[in-house]
């Protein structure tokens, strides 16, 4: 049976999207309102998505599930050309930089649950002696009252 060249290269619904990559409409038009995928309108003022759609939005999910930001996966995604389907050459890339993201992450992480046992004999989180809400009491050469407590 010999493939239609023409159907390889036809555009997708949303609703097609949606069945393809297992999410909602919702998701799919979610992502889209966040510039994470683009489409087109079709002369009946219906969205039509290029086939590369599907591996964005995989990378997305991926991307998702390690617990990398949007706006992260957003500056990720643009720099890929719009032209193509993202290619392992890409991904190898982009997973590269998310790693660094996740051993920063992790380490901090560590950290706190490092430091976790020294609250538990104070009970209170003092501002004053609290080593997670106030590491080394750095707030307290701002002033009085609340402060960002993770600058980052």
């Amino acid at each position: 049976m010999a493939i239609d060249v023409g159907q390889a290269h036809k555009e997708l619904t949303v609703g097609e999207v949606a069945s393809r990559s297992g999410l909602a409409v919702s998701a799919i038009h979610f992502y889209e309102a966040k510039g994470l995928i683009i489409s087109r309108r079709n002369s009946g003022n219906q969205r039509r998505y290029r086939r590369d759609v599907l591996r964005r939005v995989a990378i997305i999910k991926v991307a998702q599930r390690l617990g990398i930001p949007l706006a992260s996966v957003g500056a990720a995604l643009a720099t890929l050309p719009e032209s193509r389907t993202p290619t392992a050459k890409d991904w190898a890339r982009l997973s590269a930089k998310w790693k660094m993201e996740l051993d920063e992450r992790i380490e901090k992480m560590l950290q706190l649950r490092d430091q976790l046992n020294e609250c538990i004999g104070c009970g209170c989180l003092s501002i004053e002696s609290c080593k997670l809400r106030n590491p080394m009491d750095t707030l307290a050469d701002q002033g009085v009252g609340p402060r960002l407590l993770d600058p980052e």
